[in-house]
């Protein structure tokens, strides 16, 4: 866990991205609260990217196949 912020041992991989809050450049404020709408169109791109990950990774399985 993160002394600092106490949001857990993710910071490795994405602190930029933790929502927490606390972390950034220099005074940067990020958001950590979201209306519902916004979490539903977020969850909608995540599923899209999820998508066109699912799609490359398909392609690339059919090229070292062939």
């Amino acid at each position: 866990m993160d002394e600092e912020c106490g949001c857990g041992g993710h910071h490795q991989r994405h602190e930029d991205r933790c929502g927490c809050g606390m972390h950034g450049h220099g005074h940067e404020h990020r958001r950590r609260f979201f209306s519902k709408a916004e979490k539903i169109e977020k969850l909608k791109n995540y599923a899209d990217e999820l998508k066109k990950e699912l799609k490359a990774v398909e392609e690339k399985i059919k090229e070292m196949q062939a």
